[in-house]
C-alpha cells in the first residue's frame, strides 16, 4: 500500500514545472512530480532533482496515493484540453475537499467554468496566474490564485513561502477573489505587460531613427531610466538587450526580425475591455502593433512605394527629446494602469506584481499607495500624486508625440495614451453629434442635457420633406 508522503503534488515537468517543485522543496514541503511521459519523472529525480526530498510517481493512481490530504495537485500543462483531460483523469481518485490547482495561461471564462464544475463534484477548484518566467518559478514567482476560498487556507503557507518577496518582505501573493478571478488577474497583467513593452519599443524607436543613436548610447539613457520614475524590470532587460553583442561584436537586437508573436493573453484581455466597456485603448494599440508588425513582407513593399514626411529628420534639441522621452513615457504608464476599472482589489494585486512578475516597477508602490489613501477611488488619475505627475509630465508628452508625428515614426501606444487623457478631461465630446447621427439613420434615440433616462427619437427629415407644418418631429420614449 502506498504512504501519503508528500504535502504537495504538481503535474506537468517542462521547465516551469520543474523549477516550481525544485522551489517548494527549497521551502520545506515534500513534493510528488508526475508526467504523462513518465520518462521524464525517472529522468528529473536523476539530475534536476538529485538529492532532495522531491518523490515521483509512474500513475495517476500512485501519483494521488502519494498526496497527504486535503490533496493539493497543480497542473502546469498547455492552457486548453489538456487541462480538462487531466481533470477527468484525476476525479476518480479524488475525495472531497481535495484541491486542484490551474496554474498554467488559462482563459479566465474556461477557470470559471471549471470552477463551477468541480464545485459540484465538491472538489476545490483553484485558477493561479504565475508570473515571473522560469527563473520566477525557480527563486520566486509572482502568483495570483483566485477560486475556491476553502482552499486558500490549505495553500497560503506553501505559496506565501515560494513567492517573490517585495522589497519590504511581504509575499507577492494573496487571494484574489472566486471563480476564475485568478487567471483573470493574470491575463490583464499580460495586458498591462504588453502595453509596457509596446510603449518602450515606440522609445526604441525614436531613439534609434529619430535621434540616430547607437544601442550602446540607448542602453545608457534606459540604464539612467531605470534608476528613476521608471524603474522596473523591462525597463533593466531593455538596457541588458541593447548592450548584448553577437559574436561578430555587433549589437544582436539588430539583427532579429521585427515581427512580434503573441500567445493571445493581451488579446484576451482587450477583448475583456471590449466586453466590459471599458476603454483601454492602449493595450488595444499594442495588441494591433503586434499584428501590424506580423505582416513584415507587405510593409516591405509598402515602404518603397509610400511617401513619408518630406523632411523626416529631428533637427531639434537631443538632450531635450531624451527627457521628453521620459515623461512621456511615464505619463502613458500611468494611463495604462488608470484605463481598468473592473472591480478588482487594486492594492493588494499592486502588492503582489512588486516582485516576481514581468511588470514589477517601483511604479506599483504608488498605485498602491493611491488605494491605501482611498479605497473606492474612481480612477488612478484623481489621486493627487498622479494628477501633479501627468501634470509635470504634459509638455515632454505631448512634444515627444509631436516629434514623432514630424518625423513620420509611429507612435501608437505613446498616442493613445494621450488621446485617453485628453478624452478623459474634456468635460464635453463629441458624443452628442454621434448620438444624432445614430438616431437619425436608426432611430437609435437620445437623451438631451439635464435629462438622462429622457429618451427622444427624433425626424431629422421632417423640416424639408413633411407635408404639412404642424408634424410634431419629436417622440419623446420612455425610459
Amino acid at each position: 500500500m502506498t504512504t501519503a508522503v508528500a504535502d504537495f503534488g504538481l503535474i506537468g515537468l517542462a521547465v516551469m514545472g520543474q523549477n516550481l517543485i525544485l522551489n517548494i522543496n527549497d521551502h520545506g514541503f515534500k513534493v510528488c512530480a508526475y508526467n504523462r511521459t513518465v520518462a521524464k519523472v525517472d529522468n528529473f529525480l536523476a539530475n534536476e532533482a538529485k538529492g532532495t526530498e522531491i518523490v515521483g510517481a509512474h500513475s495517476i493512481e500512485e501519483f494521488v496515493a502519494k498526496l497527504k490530504r486535503p490533496r493539493k495537485i497543480m497542473l502546469l500543462v498547455k492552457a486548453g484540453s489538456a487541462v480538462d483531460a487531466f481533470i477527468e483523469t484525476l476525479l476518480p481518485h479524488l475525495e472531497e475537499g481535495d484541491i486542484v490547482i490551474d496554474g498554467g495561461n488559462s482563459h479566465y471564462p474556461d477557470t470559471q467554468r471549471r470552477y463551477e464544475y468541480l464545485t459540484s463534484k465538491k472538489i476545490l477548484f483553484v485558477g493561479c496566474g504565475v508570473s515571473g518566467g522560469e527563473e520566477g518559478a525557480r527563486y520566486g514567482p509572482s502568483l495570483m490564485p483566485g477560486g475556491n476560498p476553502e482552499a486558500w487556507p490549505h495553500l497560503k503557507p506553501i505559496f506565501q513561502a515560494i513567492a517573490a518577496k517585495a522589497p519590504d518582505g511581504a509575499p507577492c501573493c494573496d487571494w484574489v477573489g472566486e471563480g476564475g478571478a485568478g487567471h483573470f488577474v493574470k491575463m490583464v497583467h499580460n495586458g498591462i505587460e504588453y502595453g509596457d513593452m509596446q510603449l518602450i519599443t515606440e522609445v526604441y524607436q525614436l531613439l534609434r531613427d529619430g535621434l540616430g543613436l547607437s544601442d550602446d548610447e540607448q542602453g545608457d539613457i534606459f540604464e539612467k531610466w531605470n534608476k528613476g520614475v521608471l524603474d522596473s524590470f523591462l525597463i533593466e532587460i531593455t538596457t541588458d538587450i541593447l548592450r548584448f553583442k553577437d559574436t561578430d561584436g555587433q549589437p544582436l537586437v539588430e539583427k532579429i526580425r521585427d515581427a512580434a508573436g503573441q500567445k493571445g493573453t493581451g488579446k484576451w484581455t482587450a477583448i475583456s475591455a471590449l466586453d466590459y466597456g471599458m476603454p483601454v485603448t492602449l493595450i488595444g494599440e499594442a495588441v494591433f502593433a503586434r499584428c501590424l508588425s506580423a505582416i513584415k513582407d507587405e510593409r516591405v513593399r509598402a515602404s518603397k512605394i509610400l511617401a513619408g514626411p518630406a523632411h523626416g529628420a529631428f533637427t531639434g534639441d537631443k538632450a531635450q527629446l531624451i527627457k521628453d522621452l521620459e515623461q512621456a513615457m511615464y505619463a502613458s504608464k500611468i494611463i495604462a494602469s488608470a484605463q481598468y476599472k473592473w472591480n478588482l482589489n487594486y492594492g493588494s494585486i499592486a502588492l503582489m506584481w512588486r516582485g516576481g512578475c514581468i511588470i514589477r516597477s517601483a511604479f506599483l508602490g504608488d498605485i498602491k499607495h493611491a488605494f491605501d489613501t482611498n479605497a473606492n477611488l474612481e480612477n488612478l488619475l484623481f489621486d493627487p500624486f498622479f494628477q501633479e505627475a501627468t501634470a509635470a509630465a504634459q509638455s515632454g508628452w505631448r512634444n515627444t508625440i509631436a516629434s514623432a508625428v514630424v518625423m513620420g515614426i509611429p507612435v501608437p501606444a505613446l498616442g493613445t495614451a494621450l488621446s485617453f487623457y485628453d478624452g478623459y478631461r474634456t468635460a464635453r465630446l463629441p458624443a452628442n453629434l454621434l448620438q444624432a447621427q445614430r438616431d437619425y439613420f436608426g432611430a437609435h434615440t437620445y437623451e438631451l442635457d439635464g435629462q438622462p433616462g429622457k429618451w427622444i427619437h427624433t425626424n431629422w427629415t421632417w423640416p424639408r420633406s413633411a407635408p404639412f407644418s404642424n408634424f410634431n418631429s419629436q417622440t419623446t420614449l420612455l425610459p
